[in-house]
């Protein structure tokens, strides 16, 4: 006699690969969901995934979609959209390790310290880190986690170092700028970060070839999103985030900043 196989309840699909994508990837696989991952790079949209998903639709899976855009306009009760960007960013806001772990119904005995210095990583950078009393063999330990998961090599950090050499210090320190040949600003951001022996920074302006990225005050990130849509950002909103945009020139961006600092220094 032939026993009926149960189509899966629902089809993970990943986006982008960091330490919390990672993250999910392997506490989806301990609970044997399937997983859909085509090592997508960040802002990926969820047509690179429409054969699959398609099909699960027939099977009658749900698709869930892991920080990917939804370019195809499904009905929202056709999928289940797990992200921390854009309005779904904050301080506050459950991220996308947290959104998963609720998907799956979890006990919450399974949700580990290390779960919640990956979560905390990916909110808040380091601070988010310090915010939980993370020791600094935890926070070296998450980040080059975080590193090695978003493919960062060491000529990306060679490169870094050379770009910090010709940092540029705008309005007191409000503003630092850096040009950077490539687009693991990740590269930058820790090798100035005082936690891993860096100066520091208010702001941070990185200009790579085909992107720019903005890291620091959350009023600058929202006045950036509203004054160059179709960008991306996220993190600790309202206190601290990021933006970035592949559409606009760095000068544009630079020029709106000058402008805005005054404002912001009262």
């Amino acid at each position: 006699m032939e026993t009926a196989t149960t189509q899966p309840t629902f089809l993970f699909c990943l986006g982008g690969h960091d330490l919390e994508m990672l993250t999910i990837k392997h506490l989806l696989e301990e609970n044997a969901q399937p997983i859909l991952d085509k090592h997508l790079s960040w802002g990926a949209a969820a047509s690179a995934c429409q054969p699959q998903i398609n099909e699960a639709l027939q099977l009658g899976t749900t698709p869930v979609l892991i920080e990917l855009h939804d370019d195809l306009a499904f009905n929202s009760e056709q999928l289940i959209l797990i992200d921390h960007h854009g309005r779904q960013a904050g301080k506050t806001q459950p991220t996308a390790l947290h959104q998963v772990f609720q998907l799956l119904d979890l006990p919450a005995s399974r949700w580990t310290r290390w779960f919640e210095l990956v979560a905390a990583n990916d909110v808040d950078h380091i601070a988010g880190l310090q915010a939980l009393n993370a020791t600094q063999a935890e926070i070296i330990k998450v980040r080059e986690a975080d590193r090695r998961a978003q493919g960062i090599t060491a000529a990306d950090d060679a490169e870094a170092q050379k770009a910090l050499a010709a940092i540029e210090i705008k309005a007191d320190g409000a503003l630092s700028i850096v040009h950077l040949t490539h687009q693991r600003t990740t590269a930058v951001v820790d090798a100035l970060h005082p936690a891993l022996g860096g100066v520091g920074y208010r702001n941070l302006f990185v200009v790579s070839p085909n992107e720019i990225n903005f890291f620091g005050d959350g009023n600058w990130v929202q006045a950036l999103a509203n004054a160059f849509p179709k960008g991306w950002y996220g993190g600790a909103l309202p206190a601290r985030c990021f933006w970035g945009h592949e559409q606009i020139k760095a000068k544009s961006v630079i020029d709106f900043l000058s402008k805005l600092i005054p404002s912001m220094e009262k």
